[in-house]
C-alpha cells in the first residue's frame, strides 16, 4: 500500500462521506501553549472515522454479503456502508459492547449476532463464517488505504503541521493516517496515544514485536483491543515516531473539556489525544498539533460517571467523609463550616454500616463544588480544626 492506494480510496469515498473540518481551538491552545486544530471525524458519518475504510473495501469487492466483528464503529460503519451499496451485512459483538452501538448498528439494517466476552473471541467468531466476505476492522490495505484519507485532508488543509496525535487500537487508523502524512510531509511527527488499560500497540512498539495484551475495562472501548495486526504493526514501525500512554481520569477530563470548551461529543476513543497533550504538554509546547477525534458514539449511560470523574481529576469536585457522633447537630455544625468556606454542597449521603464505626457513630459523605485543590484542603483543614475525623475520598 502506498500513497496512490490512499488517492484512489479518496477518489472512490468522496460521493459516500463527508471532508471533516479541521478546527482551530483556543481554549485547548491556551491551556497548553501548543498551536491545536481538531479534525473531527466525530461529525463524520455515523459518528466515527471507520465508514471511510469500510466504503472503501466494501467498493472494492463483488460478494455481496459481508461479516464484520467489532466494539462498535466498525460495525456501524461497515452496517452503514453496506445499505448505501446494497450489501448484505452481518456484524458480530462481544456481549460487552455498548448497547448504544448495538442499537446504531442494527438500525442501519445490519443482522446482529452478539458472541463471546471480548473482541478476540467476536473477531474468531467472525472469521470461521466462510459464507460471507470478512471486512477486518484494522488488518487490511483496502481498510487503511480507506482511514488514510484523513491524512490527505489534514495535509491539504493545514501547512507546516509538527505533530498529528492519533489514538491506536488495532493500527488501522495510524497506519493510514501515518502512510499518507509521511508521504506528503515527512517532517511531521506522527505519535499514536493508547489507554493504559490497552496496550498491545504501545508494547509491541517498544519492544519491537507484537505483543498480545489482554485489555482491562476502559471509557476507551472503540481502541480496546488486545492484540495490534501484523500489517498495522508492520506500517506503524515504519512511519509512527512514537506510542504514548494515558490513562483512564485524564480520558475522563477530556471528554469533559470538549463538551465544556469545544460544545463536542466525543467518545473515549476519540478524546485519548487531547488527554495526552494535556498529559505532556511541554513536549508540545510551541508545535503546531492536529488531535484526531476519532469518533463522538459515547455510551450515553455512562456520561454522568464520565463527567463526574472529569470534575474531581479537574479539581472542580471534592469528595470525602465526615466521621462523628450520630446525634442532632452535627450535620448542621459540618454544612455551616463548608458554608464557610464557601463549598456548594452538590450530594450529602449517610453510612451506618461500616465495619470501622461504633454503633454511636456515622460518616457523612459529602460530594462538594469547588475551586481547586487548595480550596478542598482549607475546607478539610477547618472541618479537622472543629475536631471532627475526615478522610479525603477523592
Amino acid at each position: 500500500m502506498d500513497i496512490g492506494d490512499i488517492r484512489k480510496a479518496q477518489d472512490g469515498i468522496r460521493e459516500f462521506i463527508h471532508k471533516t473540518p479541521l478546527i482551530y481551538s483556543n481554549s485547548f491552545s491556551k491551556m497548553t501553549g501548543a498551536e491545536v486544530y481538531l479534525k473531527a471525524e466525530n461529525l463524520q458519518k455515523t459518528g466515527s472515522f471507520k465508514v471511510r475504510g469500510a466504503f472503501n473495501k466494501l467498493l472494492s469487492l463483488d460478494n455481496k454479503k459481508v461479516i464484520a466483528a467489532s466494539m462498535g464503529n466498525h460495525a456501524q460503519g461497515v452496517a452503514f456502508a453496506a445499505a448505501r451499496l446494497g450489501i448484505h451485512a452481518r456484524i458480530v459483538m462481544p456481549e460487552s459492547a455498548p448497547i448504544v452501538k448495538q442499537e446504531a448498528t442494527k438500525s442501519y439494517g445490519a443482522e446482529l449476532i452478539l458472541f463471546g466476552e471480548s473482541f478476540q473471541e467476536a473477531l474468531h467468531y467472525a472469521q470461521m463464517q466462510k459464507d460471507h466476505a470478512f471486512i477486518h476492522a484494522f488488518d487490511d490495505e483496502k481498510i487503511i488505504a480507506g482511514q488514510g484519507t484523513i491524512g490527505l485532508e489534514i495535509i491539504d488543509d493545514l501547512k507546516d503541521v509538527d505533530i498529528i496525535l492519533v489514538p491506536v487500537g488495532g493500527g488501522g487508523l495510524i497506519s493510514g493516517i501515518s502512510s499518507a502524512v509521511k508521504s506528503l510531509s515527512p517532517k511531521t511527527e506522527v505519535i499514536g496515544v493508547q489507554t493504559a488499560s490497552a496496550v498491545s500497540a504501545y508494547t509491541s512498539f517498544r519492544k519491537k514485536k507484537i505483543a498480545e495484551c489482554l485489555p482491562a475495562y476502559t471509557f476507551a472501548d472503540g481502541i480496546a483491543v488486545g492484540r495490534i495486526g501484523d500489517l498495522t504493526f508492520d506500517i506503524i514501525r515504519q512511519y509512527v515516531d512514537d506510542i504514548v500512554l494515558v490513562e483512564e481520569n485524564s480520558i475522563a477530563m477530556a471528554i469533559l473539556l470538549f463538551l465544556e470548551r469545544k460544545k463536542l461529543v466525543v467518545e473515549g476513543a476519540g478524546a485519548v489525544p487531547l488527554a495526552a497533550l494535556l498529559k505532556y504538554r511541554e513536549r508540545f509546547r510551541g508545535k503546531r498539533v492536529v488531535l484526531v477525534v476519532s469518533g463522538g458514539n459515547i455510551d450515553f449511560t455512562l456520561i454522568d460517571r464520565i463527567i463526574h470523574k472529569g470534575l474531581v481529576s479537574s479539581g472542580r469536585i471534592g469528595v470525602f467523609d465526615v466521621t462523628v457522633n450520630d446525634v442532632p447537630g452535627q450535620l448542621h455544625a459540618l454544612t455551616g463550616i463548608i458554608a464557610g468556606q464557601m463549598g456548594n454542597i452538590h450530594t450529602i449521603v449517610h453510612d451506618r454500616l461500616s465495619a470501622d464505626l461504633s454503633v454511636v457513630e456515622t460518616k457523612v459523605i459529602f460530594t462538594v463544588e469547588i475551586r481547586g485543590k487548595e480550596h478542598l484542603n482549607a475546607i478539610i483543614a477547618d472541618i479537622r480544626a472543629n475536631h471532627f475525623t475526615v478522610r479525603e475520598l477523592a
